[in-house]
């Protein structure tokens, strides 16, 4: 059954232990590098470093996702079975332990390739390193479906990972750009840069691998039910609840993740000071580190629906703000991008926690459904990863934004420097007004609060 007629699987008032839940939230920290850096500098890389066109910069990052869209829902078919024959998704987990290998050739372009060929090199890794990211997120992202708990307490799993998620984007956000070598960013800084991120990606993702695995000792287990593979795949892309979700989140993915595209081109091009990409990644990172628990409080009070709704309006203000540029100054600029951050925080806690309500209502929890349901979740996720950078490509390429490599200092046409602004400000803000009125066709939340 769909909408709200549908009732969710029975679950318990178990309160999950910190101690395991702070093992799993550490599996974020690692993902939480693969998901900024590639959005926040590979744009910039391949037009300002390695000399490739907007135009082709953006299909080497958008085609790559392409694959995704298929390949996660796989990678969920394939955590199921291994559900099913194992009883755990462990050895998944661990093939995606080798992310770290194609996150640090993503940047080890060899220093011969310009224009195409660095284009395709980076298209390459960027294929390999988005399926190992498939093998380990998907799994990882089953286990609150996967766990006999509450509505509220399925949040409260999710902030913890979101916590920790949140100080993997500021750290990798902020270190990233200095490792490069900053304003004087080379290729020789990008590669060192990838090979110490990736170490600390390796570590932080086998601590969440035992995290995860402690964590199923410590609740109990849904019994399993549904059904599973290719059947389970069909039963999600019909699921009326499930759809409107999906296309909210794909909606907020697209639009946050071209504004980190957009970082480095907002600070160089519009405020002038490429050391300002660090400010503004803080800025817009930070928050979540604080106010990830007022997120949670407001969910307990007007449900999960309501405070995601509140989080869209709130980013789309925040980016019309940015559309106005230099003329209205750098701390009120700053303070808007701050705003965004407070928005993201709701935009990345409340979504995740909604998907394992969905799963439970559906009534594939703990059976080999919620692998497959994850893997359609990622590969939205994955999709706004491409189309964000891409739809700010566009605008580049629209603008006459002319491409360098490393060290030139080509003047900008006009139109260029006004596609860097409205493409950072005022297209986010179109694109998180669509999220907010697919959100409301979402209806089943609560059914799923007071059923907990």
């Amino acid at each position: 059954m769909t909408g709200l007629d549908r009732r969710p699987a029975a679950a318990t008032d178990a309160t999950l232990p910190r101690g395991p839940l702070a093992g799993f939230a550490a599996g974020s920290l690692g993902m939480g590098v693969w998901v900024t850096v590639p959005g926040l500098l590979l744009l910039y890389f391949l037009t300002d470093v390695l000399a490739v066109g907007p135009w082709l910069a953006g299909l080497a990052l958008l085609l790559p996702k392409i694959a995704d869209v298929l390949l996660h829902p796989w990678v969920g078919h394939r955590a199921d079975v291994e559900q099913t024959r194992r009883g755990d998704r462990r050895r998944l987990l661990l093939l995606g332990c080798a992310l770290p290998v194609a996150f640090a050739a993503l940047f080890a372009v060899p220093g011969g390739l310009t224009g195409a060929p660095a284009a395709a090199w980076v298209a390459v890794f960027f294929i390999a390193g988005n399926l190992l990211f498939a093998a380990y997120q998907v799994p990882y992202l089953s286990t609150p479906a996967d766990l006999r708990i509450g509505y509220h307490e399925r949040t409260r799993l999710m902030a913890f990972r979101m916590v920790v998620l949140t100080l993997g984007i500021l750290v990798s956000g902020l270190l990233a750009p200095l490792l490069t070598g900053g304003d004087a960013a080379t290729r020789d800084g990008y590669q060192r840069m990838g090979v110490v991120l990736a170490v600390g990606m390796l570590v932080a993702m086998l601590v969440g691998v035992a995290g995860i695995a402690r964590l199923r000792g410590s609740a109990p287990a849904s019994a399993a039910s549904g059904h599973g593979g290719w059947r389970a795949l069909r039963t999600a892309l019909r699921d009326r609840q499930f759809r409107w979700l999906v296309a909210a989140y794909l909606a907020m993915s697209t639009t946050t993740h071209l504004v980190l595209a957009g970082v480095p081109y907002y600070a160089e091009y519009e405020l002038r000071a490429p050391g300002l990409t660090t400010v503004l990644v803080a800025a817009f990172v930070a928050p979540a580190l604080l106010v990830t628990p007022a997120w949670l409080v407001v969910a307990r009070r007007v449900g999960k629906q309501r405070a995601l709704l509140g989080a869209q309006g709130a980013f789309a203000i925040g980016a019309v703000v940015l559309a106005v540029g230099r003329p209205a100054g750098l701390p009120v600029l700053v303070a808007a991008v701050a705003v965004l951050g407070v928005a993201f925080a709701g935009m990345q806690l409340l979504p995740f926690s909604m998907l394992p309500d969905v799963i439970r209502a559906a009534g594939t929890a703990g059976g080999t459904g919620a692998g497959t349901y994850t893997g359609v979740w990622t590969a939205t996720e994955a999709t706004g990863a491409a189309l964000g950078p891409y739809a700010y490509a566009l605008c580049l390429t629209v603008g006459g934004f002319v491409a360098s490599t490393a060290g030139e200092s080509p003047v900008q046409p006009d139109a260029a420097l006004a596609a860097v602004r409205y493409g950072f400000g005022l297209l986010p803000a179109v694109a998180m007004l669509a999220a907010l009125l697919l959100q409301r066709r979402y209806t089943l939340d609560a059914t799923a609060r007071a059923a907990s």
